[in-house]
């Protein structure tokens, strides 16, 4: 089968990413089939946002002379996303429904269908690379996703197509004005996969009900009262309502049963840092990874920060547990860490535990250093 042969089902979002990713496969001689996906629906049935990235697909699709396609997967995205993403936030963690999102819908379901139409690849706009099942940074440093895929495994990688890991955000933006592109100056999407950006703690609120309690300092000092612990994440600063003289406040723990959010002053106190979080939900990209006890890496514990170096020890039941070199901040359960060597991502997993920093004594924040749950 020659390459004018092989058929290529894009992945359109209705952004400028998904636009230039369809053109690029056309001009390499690709049969190319866009597929919108509506994960998402309003509760007052409006949904202008998904009506508008519809559009600008359907537009960007005629263009290029390509047939489209749409698909629901509301149903699947509920359960197998939302529902976990709500479920984390109730106990008090910090979910990142992006790394569930690929590795549930965009690289199992969504693939899934795409292979059903017939499909010898998926496409999809995110900047990252492969090689032999392997996945690899994107070359643009500032815009890699490669962390958002690390629970992607090799199996499906090798038959998906990243043509955006070669280039810079700017090329693509140059690309798609050459070729008449109507989402060229299109803004980037931001916040929750496929639910978009959103005033977050309203947003939340409409799905989980707060209860007021107290800001309190490590030391047992009543200094504000907070809209429900559920809300805040380790490291916080913004939106807390807490004045007075000083260094800023910043959240370092919760205590969920009692309804406690713990707040000091200062963007590094102790209380924020940790070299030691143990992982669940552990994900390789490479499904013949060599066993190890202990294995040197780097590693980091949200997106665009710089790799962090590390070893991985192996604990019962699969988890991990991710010593670091140097003190990491704000790490907190529900956060996905990838782990790295060089530009290869070699998988990840969840916090489940973060390990106190043996320089604060105090222990009443204990929720933010949850006990593992590895059954």
């Amino acid at each position: 089968m020659t390459q004018k042969q092989k058929t290529v089902v894009v992945g359109m979002s209705g952004g400028v990413d998904s636009s230039v990713c369809a053109y690029l496969l056309k001009q390499q001689g690709y049969r190319v089939i866009g597929l919108f996906m509506k994960n998402w629906e309003e509760n007052d049935g409006t949904d202008c946002s998904a009506r508008w990235d519809y559009d600008d697909v359907a537009t960007v699709c005629a263009h290029l002379s390509i047939p489209f396609y749409s698909i629901n997967f509301v149903k699947e995205y509920q359960q197998q996303v939302f529902d976990s993403f709500l479920h984390d936030y109730r106990r008090g963690w910090t979910p990142n429904p992006d790394i569930l999102c690929n590795r549930e819908i965009k690289f199992k379901v969504f693939f899934e269908h795409a292979m059903k139409l017939g499909a010898d690849y998926l496409a999809t706009g995110h900047y990252c690379r492969t090689e032999s099942g392997k996945l690899l940074k994107g070359i643009d440093n500032r815009k890699d996703q490669s962390y958002f895929l690390n629970a992607v495994t090799g199996s499906v990688l090798r038959k998906v197509l990243f043509p955006l890991g070669e280039l810079h955000k700017t090329e693509v933006r140059e690309i798609a004005q050459q070729a008449g592109l109507t989402t060229a100056h299109k803004k980037d999407s931001t916040g929750i996969c496929f639910i978009g950006e959103r005033h977050f703690e309203s947003f939340l609120a409409s799905y989980i009900q707060g209860a007021r309690g107290a800001f309190q300092t490590l030391d047992g000092e009543v200094v504000g009262e907070h809209r429900g612990a559920m809300f805040y994440t380790i490291g916080q600063r913004k939106h807390l309502g807490l004045g007075g003289a000083g260094d800023a406040w910043y959240v370092v723990g919760k205590n969920m049963q009692s309804n406690i959010v713990f707040v000091e002053r200062g963007h590094m106190h102790p209380a924020l840092l940790t070299t030691s979080v143990t992982l669940s939900d552990i994900s390789w990209v490479n499904d013949n990874i060599a066993p190890f006890n202990s294995l040197r890496c780097q590693a980091k514990i949200r997106y665009r920060q710089e790799d962090q170096a590390c070893t991985l020890t192996l604990l019962p039941q699969g988890a991990l547990k991710v010593d670091f070199d140097t003190p990491q901040r704000a790490a907190a359960c529900g956060q996905s860490v990838a782990f790295y060597q060089g530009d290869v991502c070699l998988g990840g997993g969840f916090i489940c535990h973060v390990t106190p920093n043996r320089h604060v004594s105090h222990t009443t924040h204990a929720d933010h250093f949850r006990e593992p749950q590895l059954a």
